[in-house]
């Protein structure tokens, strides 16, 4: 894909990852998080969140490659997965299962809180479908929405209440159903 810049794909890329790492469905995690360490670094986090997703946009497909999976069936895989995660997100069930250590800004916020496996899915996903300049404003737009999340945590949770919160996730979870579904259809020609 050539290099461009396009705001319409930057948006897409920038509402599917919204969707993804599902920052205001993690509200209630990271509260809790901050309360059993206290103070919740979140420049630290952000930071480690983004050079996580940037590392693994540029070397994952080399993994890939060393391990002899296609992109296509990694896209796939990850098509899969974010049905899975949308699943979750819409009937407000919880199908996998977090342990949260007693750590705080870098281990479990940045990883895999933020930066987990589906957004590194979601980003060896989306290089097949999108350019790669898309994806970094994208991930950039993400990660400013994240640090501000951190950093305004108790603000915005009295501002959305537990109804708005519940709204805001659903929705996100019906937009990462449609793209895990266009994602499938896309690499099995269904």
């Amino acid at each position: 894909m050539e290099l461009k810049f396009d705001i319409i794909e930057i948006l897409k890329v920038t509402m599917v990852l919204f969707a993804v790492i599902d920052i205001i469905g993690s509200i209630p995690v990271i509260i809790s998080l901050k309360q059993k360490v206290g103070e919740i670094q979140s420049a630290k986090a952000s930071l480690v969140s983004f050079c996580i997703m940037v590392v693994f946009l540029f070397v994952g497909n080399t993994i890939l490659d060393i391990i002899g999976i296609q992109i296509g069936d990694f896209a796939i895989a990850g098509s899969i997965l974010l049905f899975v995660v949308a699943f979750e997100m819409i009937l407000g069930i919880k199908i996998s299962k977090d342990d949260l250590p007693n750590t705080a800004s870098v281990v479990p916020l940045a990883f895999p809180l933020i930066a987990g496996t589906g957004t590194l899915t979601t980003l060896l996903s989306i290089r097949a479908e999108y350019n790669i300049v898309s994806i970094i404003v994208a991930i950039i737009i993400n990660v400013f929405l994240v640090y501000f999340v951190l950093k305004y945590l108790n603000i915005i949770e009295n501002f959305l209440g537990p109804g708005g919160i519940a709204i805001l996730k659903k929705v996100f979870g019906i937009i990462l159903l449609a793209l895990a579904i266009k994602l499938f259809r896309k690499y099995t020609g269904l």
